[in-house]
């Protein structure tokens, strides 16, 4: 809990115009936390003109300037995995989907297929395999999410179901985490976890055992299944 209130008063000050070096002064934190903390929370010119200190002045900058190449960098090497890998083949946007299963899907349950995430591009591209691989209609794809006491449901609901483009409908009753997000010091739990879920048991076998048919005959010790004729 101290983190977060650090974090918050760290955040407060950058947008008053605080350097890096002014807000050590009075929050006790390290260099690394504050770049972690505010690599979002860049200075306007104003208030870098603001900056009492030339020395300061230069820092920030030097720092968007960095910003600024990382991001042109970034978006280089985006294009140039665009044209590399894009498009995918059905056959490949399948495979795809069965790691991203084998990591994040429910392998309990023998009827339900469902894969959760804090991260809604993973949750839209699972959602686009279900409907695209799996060839189950949008209507029949439940969304369950996992939200803690002091998040607002009628909010992060309506944010889900946006970042998905579907109805209200799909929405099955939410579980709440009886601890607080306010505890914790994860960007990652910004709108809580979303589920989504898909009763059919003959799809269910057959994507656990696709998985099984890819991990037996890919792997150090390769174990075959037995087939019964």
């Amino acid at each position: 809990m101290a983190k977060v209130l650090e974090k918050r008063k760290v955040i407060e000050l950058r947008l008053q115009g605080k350097s890096y070096s002014e807000i050590k002064k009075i929050v006790n934190v390290s260099k690394s936390s504050l770049s972690l903390w505010l690599k979002n929370v860049p200075l306007t010119e104003e208030q870098i003109l603001g900056l009492k200190k030339k020395k300061e002045r230069a820092v920030e900058r030097y720092r968007e300037t960095m910003k600024l190449k990382r991001m042109r960098r970034s978006s280089c090497y985006y294009v140039n995995q665009i044209n590399k890998w894009i498009p995918l083949s059905d056959r490949e946007i399948f495979i795809a989907g069965l790691f991203l299963y084998l990591g994040e899907g429910n392998k309990v349950s023998r009827n339900s297929v469902g894969i959760t995430n804090t991260d809604p591009s993973v949750i839209k591209f699972a959602l686009y395999w279900i409907i695209n691989s799996l060839k189950v209609p949008k209507e029949k794809v439940r969304v369950q999410l996992h939200l803690y006491n002091d998040m607002n449901f009628e909010k992060e609901s309506n944010f889900w179901l946006r970042e998905l483009q579907m109805e209200k409908s799909c929405l099955t009753k939410p579980y709440i985490k009886k601890s607080f997000k306010t505890s914790l010091d994860q960007k990652g739990f910004g709108h809580g976890t979303c589920g989504l879920f898909v009763h059919k048991t003959i799809i269910k076998e057959n994507i656990l055992l696709a998985i099984r048919a890819i991990t037996d005959n890919y792997s150090i010790n390769p174990i075959k299944f037995d087939i019964i004729d």
